[in-house]
């Protein structure tokens, strides 16, 4: 599981809050003792009132220099605590303080605070981008000269080999997370080197290597319960569950969940008693103890729902785009004011030359250029949004169908191939899927890695989205297996999976220096899920898209299936169109490709 940036020590918050009580301290210094407790303290409530004392009095003194530390320590309680929408309001009244100071170090502590709310909320993209963002700040000579900003950087490439864990991709999380553990053994870092054993575990787990897994989140307790990281306990302890879980060992795998249970309940943490309420509901249900199974069931909603509203999520978007979209204004601001003087001088040689007709087609020409480039990167009413209103509002689509597809054991062949091939062959199948969804009027989100994310109904209410959503699919899919017959060498041949839902999304624009069009919310996780449980050449949908698009084409049910964070969810395989005719798509009668 994600871990904190910094190690938390129990013993030494609690000889600190006795001095703090007593009030056995200069008061010159208590500032300084309000800071350590709010960084130290491993409770959360506790950690939440310290940061606003602290962040009282030094508004009181006026010592700016203590803002960013209270608003950063109050996000990660709430956090913990499952508040996510106010962990996001303090990280970014934090990350404002930070862009203020022009201070990098911090910024990447940010991104990678914010990265962590993202996969709590279920939408790993968005967190490997802000993760990624992080390690790309820190993993610099000039930036790496203390010990402080090592744990960062480690716990960065720790949190984002977890990220890769629960999008199943245990290979890839291997890597970033062998990165983290030498980083903290290096400077002996004993919270981030127990993190570092358990999500090891973890990976080793889903590769189905049950001992080292077990030997791994075993080793890391010792270290976790010292510190007093309950929230890592909770987390770990469900996983040991859902190793007997698989072994079909229920007994044991109930001893681990209800540990996790009782712990959560304890202290309070809001996500870790709705995951252990569905492991429990998960386990009984096996044992065909169906009362015992609804009533954990009901208690897993009840919390689950109190962390993962969309009203939240919505929020959480507003609140986020504003910030991203506030930094981009800086620029433009003073792009603006550049462009304003550099119009007076030229208007002056206007005047002299005669030119007044050359100047402004050559202004109407840059002006068409400039918005032929914003929609290339964002839907036509987005960018009309953006250059009247300097920024772009969240927005809720109530039903939005989105795909993703990625190429089976790419890692394998990204450490075989020279970077030039692998770069090239992306590239070569990524531009046609540009090409595919173009025709069917669909908006591309965005690329990581192997991974291509798009979808449909973004800009239109039209429920033709989601056909048009599959056929796009049959088209990427016929055109991977089509490239198998080539004979390029300079092309390597992959095996592709397509994974479809359809629900509820927010949209918005982020990017500080580069706009981006991004959609998140449990929509998104669940089509991420549908590809990683796809299989080769397949293309896997959701039971919602399934009901939309079961009177137009042959499906395959495939039973549920055990998803990761999720439970048990029902799959399908699209097969082919029920008419081998013509289907409607975009007002038009197009061949069927399926």
């Amino acid at each position: 599981m994600t871990g904190p940036l910094f190690a938390q020590d129990q013993r030494l918050a609690d000889s600190l809050e006795t001095v703090y009580v007593n009030g056995d301290y200069e008061e010159a210094k208590k500032l300084e003792l309000l800071k350590t407790l709010a960084i130290e303290h491993p409770v959360s409530d506790a950690k939440i009132k310290y940061s606003n004392e602290l962040l009282a009095l030094a508004k009181e003194m006026d010592s700016s220099q203590y803002f960013y530390t209270a608003y950063l320590e109050k996000g990660n309680a709430l956090s913990d605590k499952g508040d996510m929408q106010k962990a996001i309001e303090n990280y970014l009244s934090a990350g404002e303080i930070v862009l203020n100071e022009n201070n990098n170090s911090r910024l990447a502590v940010i991104y990678a605070s914010i990265g962590g709310v993202y996969i709590d909320l279920g939408n790993t993209k968005t967190a490997v981008s802000y993760y990624r963002k992080a390690i790309g700040i820190l993993n610099k000579p000039e930036i790496l000269k203390e010990r402080l900003d090592t744990v960062k950087l480690a716990s960065s490439f720790e949190n984002l080999g977890y990220t890769y864990i629960t999008i199943d991709k245990p290979d890839s999380a291997l890597i970033y997370l062998n990165e983290s553990g030498l980083l903290f053994e290096k400077i002996n870092h004993e919270i981030g080197m127990a993190y570092n054993m358990g999500n090891k575990g973890l990976a080793y787990a889903q590769l189905k290597e049950y001992s080292k897994a077990e030997d791994g989140i075993n080793k890391s307790f010792t270290t976790l319960e010292k510190y007093g990281h309950f929230t890592g306990m909770c987390e770990f302890l469900k996983e040991i569950s859902d190793i007997y879980f698989i072994r079909n060992d229920f007994n044991r795998a109930s001893e681990f969940a209800y540990r996790g249970l009782d712990l959560a309940n304890l202290h309070n943490l809001k996500p870790e008693i709705s995951s252990a309420n569905l492991q429990l509901s998960k386990i009984y249900e096996k044992l065909e103890t169906e009362n015992k199974s609804l009533t954990f069931y009901k208690n897993h909603i009840i919390y689950r729902d109190s962390v993962k509203n969309l009203s939240s999520i919505q929020e959480i978007g507003n609140m986020r785009t504003d910030f991203e979209v506030s930094q981009k204004q800086v620029e433009v601001d003073l792009l603006n004011q550049q462009k304003t003087n550099q119009r007076v001088l030229i208007f002056s040689m206007i005047a002299i030359l005669g030119m007044t007709g050359l100047y402004f087609r050559n202004i109407n020409k840059e002006k068409r250029r400039s918005d032929d480039l914003l929609l290339n990167i964002l839907p036509a009413k987005t960018a009309e949004e953006l250059k009247e209103h300097g920024k772009v509002k969240a927005k809720k689509f109530d039903s939005v169908t989105v795909m993703f597809t990625d190429f089976q054991a790419f890692t394998k062949y990204s450490q075989s191939l020279s970077p030039e091939v692998l770069v090239e062959s992306v590239d070569y199948f990524f531009s046609k899927f540009d090409q595919i969804i173009d025709t069917y009027k669909l908006e591309k989100i965005k690329t990581i890695g192997d991974a291509y994310m798009c979808a449909g109904g973004l800009t239109n209410d039209s429920k033709d989205h989601i056909i048009n959503v599959i056929q796009a699919a049959f088209e990427i899919k016929d055109f991977v297996e089509e490239t198998k017959q080539m004979s390029n060498n300079d092309i390597t041949h992959f095996n592709i999976r397509i994974g479809i839902n359809t629900g509820t999304v927010v949209a918005g624009v982020v990017g500080k220096k580069k706009f981006a069009y991004d959609i998140w919310g449990d929509t998104v996780n669940v089509a991420s899920r549908m590809e990683s449980n796809s299989e080769a050449g397949k293309i896997n949908i959701s039971e919602n898209t399934y009901q939309l698009i079961k009177d137009h084409f042959d499906c395959e049910y495939r039973g549920e299936i055990d998803v990761k964070n999720k439970g048990m969810m029902k799959m399908y395989f699209v097969i082919q169109a029920k008419n081998k005719g013509q289907i409607p798509v975009n007002g038009q009668n197009l061949k069927v490709l399926c």
